[in-house]
């Protein structure tokens, strides 16, 4: 009896941690909801990428993590990235009014379409940095949202 009664009084953390849910103890995935509103018109899609580094941000979309692209309704759309991991993160979206799968530019490399990124950061004579728009996910649910502006 008297060992049993050690026992517990000197380990009283490893008792706590077989009380915690496995399920939250170990989970580093999650679901990050992006609400993209501004649009002009329905037309088209909008382009949805997700970078988890500054490199290619947001000019080259092969260095996004994931990409992802959505019907515009009622001048908003919604897409939704699952099982992200716990990370680092910076969003970048354009309003593919032609559906080519390209953020077209004119001859000076100004995008002709609707572009945004997370935390709405804004590009001084450029693009957005990554980091004004990078925010930190903790798998958790998460929902942010973006407003498309026309240049």
């Amino acid at each position: 009896m008297k060992r049993n009664l050690l026992v517990f009084l000197l380990f009283p953390g490893f008792f706590g941690f077989l009380a915690k849910s496995p399920a939250k103890a170990f989970s580093s995935t999650g679901t990050l909801k992006v609400i993209i509103s501004d649009f002009k018109s329905n037309r088209g899609s909008v382009v949805v990428e997700l970078f988890n580094k500054e490199k290619g941000f947001p000019k080259s979309p092969e260095k996004a993590l994931k990409i992802l692209s959505a019907p515009i309704s009622k001048k908003m759309a919604v897409v939704v990235f699952e099982n992200l991991p716990a990370s680092e993160y910076a969003v970048s979206v354009f309003h593919d009014e032609n559906n080519n799968k390209k953020l077209d530019t004119n001859f000076l490399g100004i995008p002709k379409e609707g572009v945004g990124a997370s935390n709405n950061a804004k590009g001084h004579f450029g693009p957005p940095k990554y980091i004004d728009a990078k925010f930190s996910f903790n798998g958790d649910p998460e929902t942010i949202a973006i407003n498309i502006t026309y240049l």
